[in-house]
């Protein structure tokens, strides 16, 4: 004979669980410090300043009339 399950309860656990899972995935995503956000944002700023630095021609304003 199968064992008696309070519905509530079950749904209550797999609610409980589905926030923790969720409330992980928002520490990983938006838990950084304040130090690694300002690394990230230095290295992608040397980043960019190389890459522009290797372009072959100039990089044009979006509003260049020259383009027509």
């Amino acid at each position: 004979m199968a064992n008696v399950v309070n519905l509530n309860k079950f749904k209550k656990q797999q609610a409980k669980a589905a926030r923790v899972k969720q409330a992980e995935t928002n520490r990983r995503l938006h838990g950084r410090t304040k130090v690694e956000r300002a690394r990230d944002a230095l290295h992608n700023k040397q980043l960019e300043t190389r890459v522009d630095g290797a372009r072959l021609e100039p990089k044009k304003p979006d509003g260049d009339p020259s383009d027509a």
